[in-house]
């Protein structure tokens, strides 16, 4: 039982993306290549790429990352993210681009109590479906709030920044929010974007929770449930951010166009860099 468990935790920490590309030390990487627009066209493969952070990539990972010939790593963690996991490793040539999407200031105590609360405390502010509020609120103001942000990442991929790796902590909620504007503004189908999305619950993919071990109650089962919507990718959070775009601006190209500013000569830009011919 013991080996079996060491070979399932070897493999848990093993990302692989649709190229081959095989990474141990990065979470939820993959190449968003191939998935279908609305006109029959498809994303290039090598160009746009996801994951959770690159703090604990090895040489290895670096090796490998470097072969993928990047232009520009984005990274949306913010400073108290930064500061849990450690900086991105440096890859030679590649520019970094720290863009936080969120305050390191919110929820600070929120996130406290993650690490370190006991079962009452947890259900307390997890309980009753205030986790998955949480979520899809953050959702929702990430699209409201951060559009100076995903503007400055559109015209960067539409610019000089290819090929992009796009990560945030797992790669999960900030990362796959960014990914899925872009795909949008690509005219890739909200469906489309969605199964690309959820691919982050795949066990090799997901995100390792960490709970110190100040708390008595661990990660019990009970723990563990409380904490579930965090670390998953739902359909629902995605929804609200959709819904989010629908209700504020009326659809997506009046997002883009509004809420982004992108322009019409941008946008086409985009597509001629980032979709096959």
């Amino acid at each position: 039982m013991v080996g079996r468990q060491d070979s399932e935790a070897r493999s848990a920490r093993v990302s692989v993306d649709s190229t081959g590309t095989v990474l141990t030390g990065v979470r939820n990487f993959r190449d968003v290549g191939g998935l279908p627009t609305a006109d029959g066209r498809r994303v290039r493969t090598g160009v746009l790429f996801r994951s959770g952070h690159l703090a604990h990539a090895t040489p290895e990972d670096a090796t490998a990352l470097g072969a993928l010939a990047l232009h520009t790593v984005f990274d949306f963690r913010n400073s108290a993210d930064r500061a849990l996991d450690g900086p991105d490793i440096e890859l030679p040539g590649v520019r970094n681009v720290n863009l936080p999407l969120s305050d390191p200031a919110d929820g600070a105590e929120f996130w406290r109590l993650v690490r370190d609360g006991e079962l009452d405390q947890l259900q307390a502010i997890l309980g009753d479906g205030l986790a998955v509020r949480r979520m899809t609120d953050s959702y929702r103001t990430m699209i409201r709030e951060r559009t100076a942000e995903h503007s400055r990442i559109l015209h960067a991929l539409a610019e000089d920044s290819l090929p992009a790796l796009l990560h945030c902590a797992a790669g999960k909620d900030r990362a796959g929010l960014s990914i899925a504007i872009a795909l949008l503004a690509l005219g890739v189908d909200r469906d489309a974007v969605e199964e690309d999305y959820l691919q982050s619950n795949h066990p090799h993919r997901r995100y390792r929770i960490h709970r110190s071990g100040k708390s008595r109650a661990g990660m019990s089962p009970e723990v563990m449930e409380l904490l579930a919507p965090l670390f998953e990718a739902r359909a629902g959070y995605l929804h609200a951010a959709f819904a989010a775009i629908d209700e504020t601006w009326g659809g997506v190209d009046a997002y883009l166009a509004e809420g982004l500013r992108l322009s019409e000569a941008t946008r086409t830009r985009l597509k001629s860099r980032l979709l096959e011919p």
